[in-house]
């Protein structure tokens, strides 16, 4: 889905070019803040909320949101100068609303990352290291929290004091345009989420991160994005199975699921750190 349906694929994606995207950009712990030039009105507030009503509703309504958890399997391919580069297996475990574990192999190693919150710890096969997340990956994971289709279908905004408005229609290709919901958070960070026009189903994603060029010692703000691609339906439920994620224009990574699953057991342990390496499963 998005972390289950289509915002899920948002989330992974984030954390996946976090670890393996090749970039000269180094992202920073606090993204660019652009706040909304004028408090919405009650009417672009009303009609962002039908906008999000619709999409529920495109994507299973009473079932989607009845998802409690979440596996995915398939394959990452991180993107070069715009080209592909060899992909690479993934496993993501999901319980909402704020636990995952994304296991990665490749090149003969394994990499598993976890998340718990405002905490988490990662395992390198290759290097045969077992750590604790630093602070900057913990808050790069608060932030994908915070642009996931999920957060804003699911309402999670509402606990940070957020705010959402409609921000208009946009062209989509021959014939087809899409609607526009922007979430803005009381810090000025936002993200804009568009809908398909006619479905009712996520199509894009868009923010902005400051990152520091290594050449020069300054911040440098740069457009993110998300296209969501290939909708399937399982159990009642509507998944996005292509991600492609775009900085600064160009693209950097896709997601292709070969498989989502839905409100399967997935016990607590596979969240844990293991006390040591050789306790890894």
């Amino acid at each position: 889905m998005i972390r289950t349906s289509v915002t899920r694929h948002i989330f992974i994606s984030l954390v996946l070019l976090l670890v393996f995207a090749v970039s000269s950009l180094r992202a920073q712990t606090v993204p660019t803040a652009t706040p909304t030039p004028q408090p919405p009105t009650a009417e672009e507030i009303e009609k962002a909320e039908q906008i999000i009503k619709q999409a529920i509703a495109a994507l299973g309504g009473e079932a989607y949101l009845n998802v409690r958890n979440t596996i995915g399997r398939g394959f990452f391919s991180p993107y070069k100068d715009g080209k592909s580069e060899p992909p690479l297996r993934f496993v993501d475990y999901i319980v909402y609303p704020d636990r995952e574990r994304t296991e990665f192999r490749g090149g003969g190693g394994r990499l598993i990352q976890t998340h718990l919150s405002d905490k988490g710890w990662q395992y390198d096969g290759a290097a045969k290291t077992l750590k604790d997340l630093q602070a900057r990956e913990v808050e790069d994971f608060k932030i994908s929290m915070r642009t996931s289709v999920e957060n804003l279908l699911r309402g999670w905004w509402r606990k940070e004091g957020g705010t959402i408005t409609y921000a208009g229609r946009r062209e989509a290709g021959l014939a087809r345009r899409n609607l526009t919901v922007r979430l803005t958070y009381p810090d000025g960070f936002w993200v804009e989420h568009e809908f398909g026009a006619k479905d009712g189903l996520p199509a894009k994603t868009l923010y902005q991160r400051k990152y520091k060029r290594p050449d020069i010692d300054e911040l440098e703000t740069v457009a993110e994005e998300d296209r969501y691609y290939t909708p399937r339906t399982f159990d009642g439920v509507t998944a996005l199975f292509i991600i492609d994620h775009f900085r600064a224009g160009i693209q950097t990574g896709r997601i292709n699921y070969e498989s989502i699953d839905f409100n399967q057991a997935i016990p607590d342990s596979l969240f844990t750190k293991p006390a040591t390496i050789k306790e890894i499963r």
